[in-house]
């Protein structure tokens, strides 16, 4: 019976080793799970932080688009007066050519009938 004590004592080390063992090594595995979901946690705020930065930005340029489109509207009515000048001056050069091609047939009539004077 010695014999059965001391093989149940062997048997109930090993077991009792076996479990410590497999303890452990569970006990690592979920130590490195907290690990990997603590570094995953701090990434996840790293990037919400980033995303935090680009609303800041994305809110600053719709600003500055918003500022830039007042402007452009601004600029349409100069743009608009620019069109009515250039209609404006293009009639007038239509005009000035008009009276010089007049002139010059005045210059025409007198030049021929400064010829035509009786000496």
């Amino acid at each position: 019976m010695a014999e059965k004590g001391a093989e149940r004592d062997e048997l109930a080390e090993s077991l009792e080793d076996l479990f410590a063992n497999v303890s452990s090594m569970i006990k690592g595995e979920l130590e490195g799970t907290n690990n990997q979901l603590r570094l995953l946690e701090k990434m996840n705020q790293r990037v919400a932080e980033e995303y935090d930065g680009f609303s800041d930005v994305a809110s600053g340029l719709r600003v500055f688009v918003e500022q830039l489109s007042e402007k452009n509207q601004g600029f349409d009515e100069y743009v608009k007066q620019v069109d009515v000048i250039d209609q404006q001056v293009t009639e007038f050069e239509a005009v000035v050519s008009m009276l010089d091609k007049y002139v010059c047939l005045l210059e025409k009539k007198v030049q021929s009938a400064y010829r035509n004077i009786p000496t």
